[in-house]
């Protein structure tokens, strides 16, 4: 537990204001050279005086300190779902304010359940703090092209997505969910004919965009995202009001401070490349904000790296999964022990599962040609087979020509149960070649920075998921 002296000194530090002393500063006269650095999950660590090993004040970095105005003020208005969400937006925030420097713009995606969930607060913040923020509730494709191409690159908010993507809106913004698809990555402009000027014009499309909505935004953009899954408010769970009037000269000032800070080292994040605990888009997705960690210091190499691990595999487990491999792995189910099953029979295991898409296909359910056209793309079709009796010669799928399409589209989880069949009459199917393992998480036997931060000596506190120990206490 902090003592009210410490716990001054932590309010003052998160604030960013001078302590008396300084680094090896001797305490011994009454003093307040006390000081708490974060850890990881709570810990505290001390650094005492060399002179006489009194506890002694040592200051963050500026970047952490920085941060931890930034993560102070999103606990003070906002309940998040996890300290791993309030650690992702605020490196998603400072992120912004480095655009120049990235090869990729993460999206953040801002998604509730139900209204009230506190997604348009958190919107707020974001727009207060992000880089050149343009907010909007509803844009044409063209404006929104012409306002990333302006001189000045903006930060793309969207409130009330879901009224954009959903429901009979949807295809008439098929152009703004590729924009925001394309503009993932730097070097994916737009390009349109000039009928004016009779000549190709390419719009840039590369911004960073934050989305908040009722319900899943598409899965493309999900894909190459932050996802941030807001909660109403429990009973017992307050916040502090908001008033744009009052509180926002607040957030401005804390967003020129990270406009000072990272634009001194756009050159250095440029460069970067850090260690990733993930693999593929979802590396790319979380490496800007990584590199912002690693600028920073302190505790947050460590926490951005455990929030991109956890947030991830929650998006993975949350997504849907389409059709096509819904029935891969229906189909396996389906085969039990079997190394080859007569078309009719499979059809009928298909339809069996009351909770399966596959008694609405059709008025009688999926048929023989519709399983055959789902089939296709994955290289797998049905031929004659000799079946015993009473059965005989008829058209089947053998438990072999599934074996690759099954270890590449849904493997078995990492550390289930292994049936040898799915490679046995395909040696060289991916199976044989690779373990299973989770497609968006670096295998865990792979070296990564640890969590914690290293020559550390640390004291476990109560954890809370609000991190009350980076923000001086702030709620």
């Amino acid at each position: 537990m902090m003592t009210d002296q410490e716990g001054i000194l932590h309010d003052r530090l998160a604030r960013g204001e001078a302590v008396p002393g300084g680094p090896g500063a001797c305490a011994r006269d009454g003093c307040a050279h006390l000081t708490l650095w974060h850890g990881e999950h709570g810990r505290y660590r001390k650094r005492p005086c060399r002179q006489c090993g009194c506890p002694s004040y040592v200051p963050q970095p500026e970047g952490a300190a920085i941060l931890g105005q930034l993560h102070a003020i999103l606990t003070r208005y906002v309940i998040l779902p996890s300290a791993e969400a309030t650690t992702a937006v605020a490196l998603w925030t400072a992120a912004t304010h480095a655009q120049p420097a990235w090869q990729h713009a993460p999206r953040l995606v801002i998604r509730a359940p139900e209204k009230r969930c506190g997604k348009s607060r958190l919107l707020d913040i974001v727009e207060g703090t992000c880089h050149a923020p343009l907010i909007t509730v509803n844009a044409s494709p063209a404006a929104v092209y012409r306002a990333i191409g302006g001189e000045v690159t903006p930060t793309l908010l969207v409130d009330e997505a879901d009224t954009i993507f959903g429901g009979k809106n949807a295809d008439a913004n098929e152009d703004l969910r590729g924009l925001l698809n394309a503009g993932h990555q730097r070097n994916r402009p737009a390009i349109r004919w000039d009928a004016g000027t009779r000549s190709l014009e390419t719009i840039p499309t590369f911004a960073m965009a934050a989305l908040a909505g009722i319900g899943a935004m598409p899965d493309t953009i999900e894909d190459r995202a932050v996802v941030i899954r807001m909660r109403r408010r429990a009973p017992g769970e307050t916040v502090a009001p908001f008033r744009h009037r009052r509180d926002r000269p607040a957030l401005t000032a804390l967003a020129a401070q990270l406009a000072r800070w990272l634009g001194a080292h756009l050159a250095e994040l440029e460069r970067a490349e850090p260690a990733m605990p993930l693999e593929d888009r979802a590396a790319d997705t979380w490496e800007p904000l990584v590199a912002v960690a690693d600028l920073a210091g302190g505790p947050w190499p460590g926490l951005a790296r455990h929030a991109a691990v956890v947030l991830t595999t929650d998006r993975d487990a949350a997504a849907s999964v389409s059709d096509r491999i819904r029935l891969l792995a229906d189909c396996r189910t389906a085969f039990g022990d079997a190394e080859a099953l007569p078309t009719i029979t499979l059809i009928a295991r298909l339809r069996s599962d009351p909770e399966a898409p596959w008694s609405d296909h059709g008025p009688d359910g999926i048929s023989a040609r519709r399983l055959a056209v789902l089939l296709a793309d994955y290289d797998i079709r049905s031929e004659i087979i000799r079946f015993g009796e009473p059965i005989g010669r008829v058209r089947g799928y053998r438990r072999g020509d599934f074996s690759d399409a099954w270890a590449r589209y849904c493997p078995r989880p990492s550390g289930g149960i292994r049936d040898n069949r799915d490679t046995h009459d395909n040696p060289s199917s991916a199976a044989s070649r690779h373990p299973a393992r989770h497609g968006s998480i670096r295998d865990a036997r792979q070296s990564v920075p640890g969590v914690t931060c290293e020559n550390t000596d640390v004291t476990d506190v109560t954890d809370t998921p609000r991190l009350g120990v980076i923000n001086g206490g702030a709620a």
